[in-house]
């Protein structure tokens, strides 16, 4: 047998060794309820899955002063990452300014992101209490909730957004159409 042939079995032997585990039937085991809450964060525009907590834009502002400003500026603007403020009104025109404001349409998509995305470089860090603050921070920014004024589940999901009714589905990708028994 030459060496190339040897070669070649070695090869043949040494993947076989490694795939053998992969196909085990018995590998793992089911997540536990614990273990799937612990990823079951995702927040619905109705608000489902938004935890219980509360914040106010007052407790927000230092929270988003600490965490949120050195990339998104003061007050949500002139940062080196996307402007959150302002713009109301701009998106019909030549220079449209997209931010929470003028172009989100749901306010419990704040929370969502900001809870499973920020802040950089360590998303997830904020307490449930402290992303419902910096949430109302930000919609204070944008004129949504008062200077003074409180989030939690209940209350964030009623919440009209300025650009709510903006998004207009193309007839092509209606549901009832794409998910229809033919």
């Amino acid at each position: 047998m030459s060496s190339h042939d040897r070669m070649f079995l070695a090869g043949i032997l040494a993947v076989a060794l490694l795939a053998g585990p992969a196909l085990a039937f018995d590998f793992g085991r089911p997540a536990t309820p614990a273990e799937i809450k612990l990823w079951d964060i995702d927040v619905a525009p109705d608000g489902r899955g938004l935890p219980d907590g509360s914040g106010t834009a007052a407790q927000g502002k230092q929270i988003f002063a600490d965490n949120c400003a050195a990339c998104h500026g003061d007050n949500g603007q002139g940062g080196i990452k996307d402007r959150l403020a302002g713009g109301q009104g701009t998106l019909a025109s030549n220079t449209p300014v997209k931010t929470v404001g003028s172009f989100w349409p749901y306010a419990t998509t704040l929370f969502d992101y900001i809870h499973r995305a920020m802040p950089y470089p360590t998303p997830g860090s904020l307490s449930t209490d402290e992303t419902y603050a910096v949430t109302a921070y930000i919609l204070s920014l944008n004129g949504i909730v008062p200077a003074g004024g409180k989030v939690d589940k209940e209350s964030l999901p009623k919440l009209r957004m300025p650009n709510r009714d903006g998004f207009i589905p193309e007839p092509e990708f209606d549901p009832a159409k794409l998910f229809r028994k033919k």
